[in-house]
């Protein structure tokens, strides 16, 4: 079985459907309804057939696929610049101190302020794999794929990327941090907020919620236990991440209080460690280095793991890879380090 990362098309849709329906909540970018995932698609569609390497706000979607049979075990996308539509709201965690020279002690407080930050950064997002497919390095080659779809249209994107984690949402669907806040706004259950966000977009409520700082300590306990922490099942994203070079800066979404890690884009380890090569041959070799390779512009786009001996005059990739990739004698390929 060869596993690789290509473009989504309309073909996809009910794969694509039927993995959004064992999500269990809180994917906006992947939500359980087949009208807005071909919304989702189409504005894929659009992203992948602009052939300008320029400035755009470009959503790309992609699945990984297994090559032999078919099936989709994954879905994640990239957003070329956010907040330039829309607005992208976050709550950045502000930390303030106060000296009483009388009282003889310190205080210090921690606020919430809504703000828009991220405004015209690129993002990491979407990100979904089947429970049954987590294995065998299927998770790595789906995040890391994106990184080499940046580095190979680097003109497309800006210089500081982003990904938010999924907050803690308990098994029946209610989220901590939600309850903590903006139920307290609109009278509605996190499940139905999710509904309404994945039908209308997170800005709407967001650009209704106060916009004074709250005060952290003011909160309930179970809002401020679960401040900045990501759902169980986000972990190993956010440790691929944090090997990528993302870190956590005080930046969380407004409505499960999941984490916002950033980066600069250049300094991204598969942006950075990427190498550009033309295949000289299609061979198995003892001495080759196991990378993540991949092949073709926009809608040809295909990402999978290779074999790879790189010299001065090109690079042996092994047949496994280099049918995946569609590849032959002559043509380039970018690479990363596995």
């Amino acid at each position: 079985m060869t596993i690789l990362l290509r473009a989504a098309g309309g073909h996809d849709l009910p794969a694509l459907y039927a993995m959004a329906r064992t999500t269990g909540g809180g994917f906006v970018n992947l939500p359980p309804d087949e009208a807005k995932l071909g919304e989702r698609l189409a504005t894929a569609d659009a992203a992948f057939a602009r052939d300008t390497d320029s400035f755009g706000v470009d959503r790309f979607l992609f699945v990984l696929e297994d090559d032999a049979t078919g099936a989709i075990h994954g879905t994640c996308q990239i957003f070329s610049h956010i907040g330039t539509d829309t607005p992208f709201y976050s709550y950045r965690i502000d930390r303030h101190g106060a000296d009483h020279a009388v009282l003889g002690r310190s205080v210090d407080h921690t606020i919430l302020t809504i703000c828009t930050d991220h405004a015209g950064c690129s993002e990491v997002g979407g990100l979904f794999l089947r429970a049954d497919a987590r294995s065998g390095g299927a998770g790595t080659l789906l995040a890391r794929s994106r990184y080499l779809f940046i580095a190979m249209h680097r003109a497309r994107f800006a210089d500081r990327t982003i990904a938010e984690l999924r907050g803690v949402v308990d098994d029946a669907g209610d989220a901590p941090f939600w309850d903590g806040i903006a139920a307290r706004f609109f009278g509605m259950s996190f499940a139905a907020a999710d509904a309404f966000n994945a039908d209308h977009g997170t800005h709407v409520l967001a650009g209704l919620l106060p916009t004074t700082p709250v005060l952290l300590a003011m909160l309930p306990e179970p809002a401020r236990a679960v401040l900045g922490i990501p759902h169980p099942s986000g972990r190993p994203a956010l440790r691929l991440l944090e090997k990528e070079g993302f870190r956590y800066d005080r930046y969380v979404d407004l409505f499960d209080g999941g984490p916002t890690v950033t980066a600069a884009t250049d300094d991204i380890a598969t942006v950075r460690d990427a190498r550009t090569a033309i295949v000289r041959e299609v061979a198995e070799c003892d001495d080759s280095t196991p990378c993540i390779a991949a092949a073709g512009r926009l809608a040809a786009f295909r990402a999978c793991f290779a074999a790879l001996v790189v010299e001065d005059d090109g690079a042996v990739i092994d047949p496994v890879a280099a049918r995946a990739l569609g590849v032959a004698i002559g043509d380039p390929i970018i690479f990363a380090p596995r």
